[in-house]
């Protein structure tokens, strides 16, 4: 005999849809919905069944508990923070000291049983979660609105956690958003989902987004991961490990085999380690059935997850996206017995996925300011106002609205106050941590993992929060000036010359991408080995015989867990470019090869013992000229290297390369020969290889050059240097430098002609089109096929080359 649906107290995972939101909520619909369909495409849900809505609604009512409520919220006051922690608690109470009638008490009981049975163990150990049935309420809208138990064993448990799950719907934020929009309380029920616990105690777990919270870029999967259960993430307890995927070449050539993935591609673009201190794991004594524990100095320096399980999560995240049409919130876990992944919720992504895409909004810091605080930052806004450090939550009536939070972590009962604060400022967490959803999706500004906010910072202090300035958040003393720009960009007119973008910081990349350009004309190595690798690269080839100790010791940290050093180089440069490359897919991305001078290069850890001094470093030893000097050429492989690894490896065949500095024809094709040795050659896999035309031999010799290279990109700020014959560092002859110079004009006009004569492409990547509307102007009207501007300038350059281009036809 078929269940009736709308009448049973217990629903098996099996049994449901997403359809049956209204039974057992988002939640467990969504599980049965994966169980029953995600299966056959090798995604795995633990098995479980849902007490459903109607057991609960039959709870309230059997046991007079509904009228109970209904006299406690008469006297309701939201508006009064004491009054509403008041009123919740007693709420919570009168529904834990209930008791569930015999019946349903019995069916639970005999679905645990089952359960058990299913799983081959007498009682075995469960997860059992709270699943509300309004998905347009607090359980859709902020993060971690209900409760989870763990490690819950044994029928009268689960039954108590039951209970828990059902008082849950009653927390102090649920009841004020309710009664503040007017929505009855009971029009919203409580389904509990009880399923198998996954031992990720003894493994690792975390949750994963099919689109980047931060940015909105639809195309990346982000992964974050700690050891132990996954609550420590959700609840933002600690700094978790950090990996973005690319969704498009991912996909491309995925092979599933006797349940093994197989991919053509593994385009794994960020990859961050997170301190990852502490970890949730069962309890061995005690009522509490989890505990926090340490983990261990050894385990916080390694990645929870390795890089197949990273392509097996993300190829997970993209088909539940695709199954459900939409980008998802996903909970995943690894069972450190079978060693095997799971997913264990997933539910809508509620932010990016209903933003309006048409209006760019841009946050831009105007003036400086003293960074008193910093840490990871959410959002992409800023916000100001007066410091209110509170210790826990029991203080929150001492907030006013307008405030910045400052806390050391936030959890649902913050949320009254968190949607009035100005900003929200936290010691830990990360980005998947519960303020950081919730700030998020409230729309205000917020810095997770500070460390050291609630002591640095006090009450009163004026601060601004800035979160538009990359992945790290800043606290600056004082108000800072800023402006927001909102940009409607469904009434661009596009320009026929092509707008592209000079990109260094691959952790901004997912944002520039989003003002229009097409694709990137200057991607720089430089701040990638700056801020990421920081080691020169021939003191990784030569650890051994390195003479500094101290740069002996921060190299041995900073390559924790690479036997050869060497690899850390690579991983880390073909990281950021990959990022770079994924966030302008398909469009063109243009890196130029590394272009430091001996003195810059000496300043990177242990560079001093491997670089010459140089009286002028600017017109030395730099571009072309390394890369197949003896003495430079095996730094130069490892960069070759990185640059295959992001074609090949991660199929970002978008990505071309441009040879700096190269002072003649011979010097070009030395460069090449030396490129093809390390196995990065010319046109092989479709490569296209550019030379900055930045000295005034590059023009004079154009024709020589262009039958050596693709395409040329013009860097004004060299050309106009050593045209003109100065130090563009020096302040005592600046006056003399100038791209509208008609000497540089000239020369400009001459490459672009003699390229376009050979039939080949010609862009420019300096600063000119940027400070100078009227050289954009004069690019233009020479016919040059790309412009490349700083992202900050480039919106004003796509308008601005618009409309001359409009005026020029007329």
């Amino acid at each position: 005999m078929a269940t009736d649906k709308k009448t049973a107290h217990i629903l098996w995972f099996k049994e449901l849809t997403i359809a049956d939101v209204p039974l057992v909520g988002g939640k467990n619909a969504s599980l049965g919905e994966m169980y029953q369909h995600m299966a056959k495409q090798g995604v795995v849900v633990p098995n479980g069944f849902a007490i459903t809505a109607q057991a609960y609604n039959d709870f309230l009512k059997i046991t007079g508990v509904k009228e109970k409520i209904r006299d406690i919220l008469k006297t309701l006051n939201t508006h009064d923070l004491k009054n509403l922690q008041e009123h919740g608690h007693r709420v919570r109470e009168t529904i834990l000291e209930a008791e569930l009638p015999q019946a349903l008490k019995d069916v639970i009981e005999q679905a645990y049983q089952q359960l058990s049975d299913l799983e081959g163990g007498s009682e075995i150990d469960v997860a059992v979660r709270s699943s509300a049935t309004a998905e347009d309420l607090p359980d859709a809208s902020f993060a971690g609105q209900q409760e989870t138990f763990l490690n819950i064993r044994g029928p009268h448990d689960v039954i108590e956690a039951t209970k828990r799950c059902m008082a849950s719907l009653f927390t102090n934020r649920a009841i004020s958003y309710r009664a503040d929009k007017g929505y009855d309380h009971f029009n919203v029920s409580l389904s509990v989902g009880v399923q198998k616990m996954v031992r990720s105690d003894e493994a690792g777990s975390g949750v994963m987004f099919s689109i980047d919270t931060e940015s909105g870029f639809q195309n990346a999967v982000v992964i974050n991961a700690a050891y132990g259960l996954g609550e420590m993430v959700v609840q933002g307890k600690v700094e978790p490990d950090e990996y973005y995927v690319f969704k498009p070449t991912l996909l491309d050539g995925v092979t599933v085999t006797d349940e093994s993935l197989n991919f053509k591609y593994r385009p794994i673009v960020g990859k961050s380690r997170g301190h990852k201190e502490m970890k949730m794991v069962y309890s061995i004594e005690g009522n509490n059935p989890v505990n926090e524990v340490p983990v261990a100095e050894e385990d916080r320096k390694k990645f929870v997850l390795t890089d197949d399980e990273v392509l097996q999560l993300a190829y997970w995240a993209c088909l539940i996206e695709q199954h459900y049409g939409k980008p998802m919130d996903i909970e995943w876990a690894k069972d450190g017995l079978n060693h095997r992944l799971y997913i264990v919720q997933a539910r809508p992504e509620t932010v990016h996925s209903q933003s309006d895409k048409k209006v760019l909004e841009e946050y831009l810091i105007k003036g400086t300011g003293k960074v008193v605080v910093e840490g990871v930052s959410v959002g992409s806004k800023i916000g100001q106002g007066k410091v209110r450090v509170l210790k826990d939550a029991s203080h929150i009536h001492d907030f006013k609205a307008g405030e910045v939070l400052v806390t050391e972590i936030t959890d649902p009962d913050w949320e009254p106050i968190m949607k009035i604060a100005s900003a929200i400022v936290t010691n830990s967490g990360g980005r998947t941590s519960h303020a950081a959803i919730v700030s998020r999706e409230l729309g205000t500004p917020c810095v997770v993992g500070s460390k050291t906010a609630t002591t640095t910072l006090h009450t009163g202090q004026a601060v601004t929060v800035s979160c538009a300035e990359g992945e790290r958040g800043y606290v600056y003393e004082g108000d800072v000036p800023f402006e927001v720009k909102k940009t409607d960009l469904g009434a661009l007119t596009n320009p026929a010359t092509d707008i592209l973008q000079i990109v260094g910081d691959p952790s901004r990349a997912f944002d520039f991408c989003m003002i229009p350009n097409r694709g990137v004309g200057l991607a720089r190595l430089e701040m990638i080995i700056l801020n990421a690798i920081k080691v020169h690269p021939l003191a990784l080839l030569h650890f051994d015989q390195l003479t500094d100790a101290k740069a002996a010791a921060e190299i041995t940290e900073l390559t924790s867990g690479y036997i050869n050093k060497a690899d850390y180089f690579v991983d880390q440069l073909a990281l950021g470019v990959g990022r770079i490359a994924a966030a302008y897919y398909p469009n063109q991305v243009i890196v130029r090869l590394s272009d430091f001078k001996s003195n810059e290069y000496a300043n990177l850890i242990g560079g001093r013992q491997f670089e010459p001094h140089e009286e002028n470093p600017m017109i030395g030893w730099r571009g072309a000229s390394r890369y197949y000097s003896t003495e430079y050429k095996a730094a130069f492989a490892l960069e070759c290297r990185a640059m295959n690894k992001v074609r090949l490896e991660m199929g970002l065949t978008n990505m071309k390369v441009m040879i700096p500095f190269c002072r003649t024809p011979e010097e070009g094709r030395k460069v090449l020969a030396t490129m093809a040795e390390f196995g990065l050659k010319q046109h092989e896999h479709d490569l296209e290889v550019y030379m900055m035309c930045e000295i005034p031999s590059n023009v004079i010799l154009a024709e020589e050059f262009i039958k050596i290279f693709d395409g040329f990109s013009i860097g004004s700020n060299d050309l106009t240097q050593l045209t003109l014959g100065l130090d563009r560092d020096s302040g005592l002859v600046s006056h003399i430098y100038d791209e509208r110079n008609p000497a540089i004009k000239i020369l400009l006009a001459q490459a672009i002609k003699t390229v376009h004569a050979a039939g080949k492409k010609i862009g420019i990547c300096g600063q000119a089109p940027s400070d100078f509307p009227e050289i954009a102007e004069f690019l233009v009207e020479q016919g040059i096929d790309t412009m490349s501007v700083t992202p900050d300038t480039g919106l004003k350059t796509w308008i601005n080359v618009a409309e001359h281009e409009s005026k020029t036809r007329k």
